[in-house]
C-alpha cells in the first residue's frame, strides 16, 4: 500500500531548514548561506522511499517583514503550514527562542497538525550533555511527535529523522513520479544558484536587493551545452558597481561559481552570460515582485 505525505519545514532565518531538506533529499534543491532570509519562497521536494513518499515545502525563515516581499515571504510561510499533513519545526540547540519562533510555535499549535522538532547545529554544541536541558525546555512548547537532534552539515540524525516523518504519512497515492526531486522549474533553480553566490561573496545588504531573471535557458542541438543568459536586478547604482566589481571581476567570479554549479546539476556544458541593472527599490514593487515570481 503507498503512503503520502506533505510536511513543511518552518523555522527561523538561517537555522538550516534548506541543508535539512538537502542533505533528506539526497541533492542541493535549496540554496544555502550563512546570511539570514535567504530562501524567499517556498520551494518543494520529493523523497521516494519504497512505497512510501515524502513531500517537503521547505519555506522562508520566520521574521518580521520590513517590505512587501518580506510580507510575502511571512505569508508563504502561513499558508504552508495550512496546507500541510506535518510540519517540521527546526530550531538551534542554544540560545533564548525568539518572538517569531514562540510566534510560530503558536501558529503550529492552532492547525492541530503533527508536529517533529528537528534541533540543528548540534555539532556546534561541546557538551552533548548541554541537549538534553534545551530537550527539555523545548518540550514543555508543544506536543511533539519527535524531538530529533541533527546536524545537516554532518549528515548526523538525518537518517532517524527520515525515519520518524516516514511514520507520519497516511494510507494514499502517490502524487509524483518516483524520480521527482523538486517542483522548481529549471530556470527557477539557475536564477537561485546565481543569487546563492551573490550571498556568499557579496557583505551585507546587497545581496538582499537583489534578484536574477533568466532571460534565455536553451540547449544547443549540436552539442552537450546549454546557453543561460541572466539579469541581475539590483536597488541601487552603487549596488551594481560593487556586484560588476573592479574590472568586472565580482560579477566575473559570481558566473564562474555558478556556471560550475549549474553544471553539476544539469549534467552538461553550460555557457552563463550575466548583466546587471538597476531596479530602484523592487522589494516594495508589487509589479516588480510578481514578475520575479517572488509572490
Amino acid at each position: 500500500m503507498t503512503k503520502t505525505a506533505f510536511i513543511a519545514i518552518v523555522g527561523k532565518p538561517n537555522v538550516g531548514k534548506s541543508s535539512i531538506l538537502n542533505k533528506v533529499l539526497g541533492q542541493k534543491i535549496a540554496i544555502v548561506s550563512d546570511k539570514p532570509q535567504t530562501t524567499r519562497t517556498r520551494i518543494m521536494g520529493v523523497l521516494t522511499r519504497g512505497e512510501t513518499q515524502l513531500v517537503f515545502t521547505d519555506t522562508p525563515g520566520f521574521h518580521k517583514p520590513k517590505t512587501k516581499l518580506g510580507e510575502k515571504m511571512i505569508k508563504a510561510v502561513g499558508d504552508s503550514i495550512s496546507g500541510v499533513d506535518a510540519c517540521l519545526f527546526v530550531v538551534e540547540p542554544t540560545g533564548e527562542l525568539t518572538e517569531s519562533e514562540l510566534e510560530l510555535t503558536e501558529k503550529i499549535r492552532k492547525s492541530k497538525i503533527p508536529c517533529i522538532l528537528a534541533i540543528n547545529k548540534i555539532d556546534t554544541v561541546s557538551e552533548k550533555t548541554e541537549l538534553i536541558g534545551r530537550i527539555a525546555e523545548l518540550s514543555e512548547l508543544l506536543s511533539f511527535v519527535a524531538l530529533i537532534p541533527v546536524s545537516a552539515v554532518k549528515n548526523d540524525g538525518i537518517d532517524i529523522l527520515v525515519d520518524e516523518m516516514e511514520k507520519l504519512a497516511f494510507p494514499s497515492e502517490h502524487f509524483f513520479p518516483e524520480d521527482t526531486l523538486t517542483d522548481q522549474p529549471e530556470r527557477v533553480l539557475a536564477s537561485e544558484i546565481i543569487r546563492e553566490k551573490m550571498l556568499r561573496l557579496l557583505d551585507k545588504e546587497i545581496p538582499h536587493g537583489v534578484a536574477v531573471s533568466i532571460e534565455k535557458m536553451r540547449e544547443r542541438s549540436d552539442r552537450d551545452l546549454m546557453d543561460v543568459e541572466a539579469i541581475i536586478y539590483c536597488e541601487k547604482e552603487s549596488h551594481k558597481g560593487i556586484i560588476i566589481g573592479k574590472k568586472g571581476a565580482t560579477l566575473k567570479r559570481i558566473s564562474t561559481y555558478a556556471r560550475q554549479d549549474m553544471e553539476k546539476f544539469f549534467t552538461c556544458q553550460v555557457n552563463l552570460q550575466c548583466w546587471v541593472k538597476v531596479k530602484e527599490d523592487w522589494r516594495n514593487r508589487e509589479g516588480l515582485i510578481h514578475n520575479f515570481g517572488l509572490d
